[in-house]
């Protein structure tokens, strides 16, 4: 979620961000889809991935617990 608000970018690049293999991130991106903190869209084999307004909140909220 940090490399997400931090540069907003997509698919493989996520991936490389995030320091997560493709399919590994697939299913956290799925996971984090059904608890709607992420939506995801697929226009002409990229994947784009934002945070939701839900998904923000929880990431500043998890963020502030840590410090």
């Amino acid at each position: 979620m940090k490399t997400m608000t931090e540069k907003g970018i997509e698919g493989k690049l996520l991936s490389l961000d995030a320091n997560l293999n493709y399919a590994r991130l697939a299913k956290h991106v799925v996971w984090l889809e059904k608890k709607g903190l992420i939506e995801s869209k697929i226009e002409s084999s990229e994947i784009d991935v934002a945070l939701t307004k839900n998904g923000s909140i929880c990431f500043n909220n998890f963020k502030n617990y840590l410090i």
